[in-house]
């Protein structure tokens, strides 16, 4: 297949190329194309900016590109930025889809289990409706229906909702390791919060499997099936480094450190992936400790 990715050099994109490569033909927007053949060589085709693309060439298109929501305080700007990185982007890909002669087969278009807002300890998959409003849930309905303005006879959209991406090289792991690493990990709040969690390469498999199974459409969570508590993903991560969990993070020291964006830590969503699971899709990592124990820390 012929495929155009956006956000192709962070976590999820990265390894998603490294799995298509050399069965199908690749380009990449980025604002670096240094960054792109550093990375993928010169097998992967780079272009800087979307004007001049003809999307009518490409079977599939994969947006995974944005400003990470985790990663600074939540500034006015900052909030801005999270926003408009992902808005502005997926608007001007679903006009070039919706604009194009032959437009693609499928757009896959990033979205997170955020959408959902904040959610109590029951289990809900792509038909829970009563979603809590706050920022999270905002920024992705918002990316949500701009990606779904693609849709038409010849172009399904998928509406990804990635959770936790647990990888070794980056992601939420990597900012978690090093106190977990030192034995100065412990649950956070009162860790009864969900964390609905992924194995990066049971992301990369799912995208793979949503090119191929064209009964997929709409959104799509992206987790694996059994979510934990937080405290049972603090305990799992400690013995899988050997280090004690010993020091809570109490919810004050959380909106302290992290104001607004510690929301993202001390509440949660027990997901399910129902409409995966339903199309056939099999996890090789559906249970938390095989899918740490996999990893390299």
């Amino acid at each position: 297949m012929k495929l155009f990715i956006t956000g192709g050099t962070g976590l999820i994109g990265q390894a998603a190329i490294k799995r298509w490569l050399p069965d199908h033909e690749i380009m990449v927007l980025s604002r670096s194309a240094a960054k792109v053949k550093a990375l993928f060589g010169h097998d992967v085709a780079c272009c800087e900016q979307l004007d001049g693309v003809d999307i009518s060439r490409f079977d599939a298109v994969i947006n995974l590109a944005g400003e990470p929501i985790a990663d600074k305080r939540w500034s006015k700007a900052q909030k801005h930025r999270i926003c408009h990185s992902r808005w502005d982007l997926t608007e001007q890909l679903s006009t070039l889809i919706q604009q194009a002669q032959k437009p693609p087969s499928v757009f896959i278009s990033g979205s997170a289990i955020g959408f959902y807002g904040r959610q109590d300890q029951h289990c809900i998959d792509e038909s829970h409706q009563d979603f809590y409003p706050e920022f999270s849930h905002d920024i992705c309905a918002r990316w949500e229906n701009l990606a779904q303005r693609a849709a038409s006879e010849s172009t399904r959209v998928c509406l990804v909702r990635t959770g936790i991406v647990l990888a070794e090289n980056g992601g939420a792991l990597k900012k978690m390791l090093p106190p977990f690493r030192l034995g100065l990990g412990g649950k956070i709040g009162d860790g009864t919060q969900y964390m609905s969690w992924i194995h990066v390469d049971d992301m990369v498999a799912l995208l793979d499997f949503l090119l191929c199974h064209s009964e997929l459409a709409g959104p799509i969570n992206a987790t694996a099936p059994k979510a934990v508590p937080n405290a049972r993903f603090t305990e799992l991560l400690a013995k899988r480094l050997k280090r004690p969990a010993l020091l809570p993070m109490p919810a004050f020291m959380v909106r302290l450190l992290f104001g607004e964006m510690g929301d993202l830590l001390l509440f949660g969503q027990n997901v399910y992936p129902k409409k995966l699971l339903d199309a056939g899709f099999q996890f090789s990592y559906p249970d938390l400790r095989e899918a740490l124990q996999q990893l390299n820390l």
